[in-house]
Parts: structure tokens; sequence; C-alpha cells
């Protein structure tokens, strides 16, 4: 066998069961999901819109379902989804100013912005229930 034929014993690169979590990599991940979320809400707004021009029967029956248990958790994944991009954006535009690159500062604004997007959902689903 030749030298260019041999098999070659490299160690394997780490894979996803032994590579290690990082929340700077989990919110990047989850920024990218909110944003089809946010694209996903766009279509059920369109949605909402030809069903109020189309009858009053139509946009009952959507409203019933925005008005269901199953309704208020998609509007409400949407909103947190709407608060976490948007809050998250504002953390890029100052990681694009160049600040906020150490780690601690990079978890301490990570941690902020899921605070943020938590309380800023919740606000506004208790102002949006009275």
């Amino acid at each position: 066998m030749s030298v260019a034929n041999r098999p070659v014993h490299r160690p394997l690169s780490p894979h996803l069961q032994v590579y290690r979590r990082q929340l700077t990599s989990v919110l990047s991940i989850l920024h990218r999901a909110t944003g089809i979320a946010l694209a996903a809400g766009a279509l059920y707004l369109a949605i909402w819109v030809v069903c109020a021009a189309s009858s009053p029967a139509t946009y009952a029956g959507f409203q019933s379902f925005n008005t269901s248990i199953l309704g208020r958790l998609f509007l409400g994944g949407w909103l947190f989804s709407a608060f976490y991009h948007l809050s998250n954006g504002i953390r890029h535009l100052f990681w694009d100013a160049g600040y906020g690159f150490e780690l601690k500062d990079a978890y301490r604004s990570g941690w902020i912005v899921v605070g943020v997007s938590a309380v800023a959902t919740l606000a506004s689903w208790i102002v949006g229930l009275r």
C-alpha cells in the first residue's frame, strides 16, 4: 500500500453530543427562530385582515380562535418573538458600534435581553387581557 492510500488516523471533530451549549449560541439560534416566527406572524396577520374583509361570520370564527387558549398561546409566543427580536437587534447594534464584546458583557446583555423580553411580553399580555 502506498503512502497516499494509507488510512489516516485522526480524531473526529466534536459533534453536537459533546459540544457544550453556550448562552451566546443559544441566543443566536433563538434570534433566527424568532425571525421565522415573525414572518409566520405576518402571514397570520394577513389572514386575519382577509377574514375581516370577507364577512362578519368569517371574522367571528377567526376571533373565536384568537380568544381560545391555543390562540392566546400562539399570539403570546408571537409577542415574545417580537420583543425578543427587537431587544436582541438593539444588542446587535451595540455590538456593531464595538461595545459589549467581552465574554462577561455578552452574557450579561444576553440575560438582559431575555429578561426584558419576558417582562415586556407579560406586561403587554396583562394589559391586553383587560
